[in-house]
């Protein structure tokens, strides 16, 4: 009898360790880091289906004048997170996070359209490697920052979205520092850790064959969507399934 007893007790204490390591593994924070030539806003939708999902979601507003800025203000907001996170970026952001990715509060990348540089190389190294659709990128009076042309937003960026809304999102680009752009990455994150990718295969802002080639070099988990640059938006509700899967996965490599 006290054998049995002592059984039931030890399974008991066990079980409740496996369930202690599977909710202690949970990445239930994810930090969003968004392209250059738009601000966090578009990705609220998205950001609303997470967080109804349970997810505590935070945007990363970089400034866009630097990478090594960029990088640190993902950082600072890395720095907010209590437990694991998973680290999302949109284009330029895949620069950011292949680089702040390192951060040990960092469970796993997912790149959305998304940049995914190996070390040494640049944004601008990568887009000549396979060119764009119909990019019309122009330079500021002074020379230093980067913008595109108003009149070719929607067709480059967000040929999905509502006429009104890409209008919006022409007027409000943020611009991105030329340093930004040319700026090659140190070691990337995802040799170290889980990685997936989305490819918008409608994306003529970053040449899908691109996406696919990184992703692939990468040993991202790609999923495929039907969808502009601006995919966070168009097709939000399949992006946040697929950030929703990663953090689930990422959870189960920690635990």
């Amino acid at each position: 009898m006290t054998k049995h007893l002592t059984f039931i007790a030890a399974l008991a204490f066990a079980t409740a360790g496996i369930a202690f390591a599977a909710e202690a593994a949970a990445v239930k924070n994810i930090v969003i880091v968004h392209g250059a030539l738009a601000d966090g806003s578009g990705w609220r939708k998205a950001t609303e289906i997470l967080e109804k999902r349970g997810f505590n979601v935070t945007i990363v507003q970089e400034p866009l004048t630097s990478l090594d800025d960029d990088v640190a203000a993902t950082k600072r907001v890395l720095d907010l997170q209590e437990g694991p996170t998973l680290l999302v970026g949109h284009s330029y952001g895949g620069m950011v996070i292949t680089a702040a990715g390192n951060d040990p509060h960092v469970a796993g990348l997912v790149y959305v359209a998304a940049f995914q540089p190996d070390k040494g190389e640049s944004l601008l190294s990568l887009t000549s490697s396979k060119p764009a659709g119909s990019m019309n990128i122009k330079e500021t009076k002074d020379g230093k920052y980067l913008y595109l042309d108003p009149g070719a937003f929607a067709a480059a960026f967000a040929a999905d979205l509502p006429k009104a809304e890409t209008d919006f999102l022409a007027r409000s680009q943020v611009f991105a520092s030329k340093q930004a752009f040319s700026a090659k990455i140190g070691e990337p994150a995802w040799r170290t850790k889980p990685s997936w990718a989305i490819v918008a295969t409608e994306d003529r802002s970053i040449n899908p064959e691109l996406e696919r080639e990184m992703a692939r070099r990468a040993g991202s988990a790609v999923t495929e969507i039907k969808g502009s640059h601006a995919v966070f938006a168009s097709q939000a509700e399949k992006v946040a399934d697929v950030i929703e899967q990663a953090a689930g996965k990422a959870g189960q490599r920690r635990g």
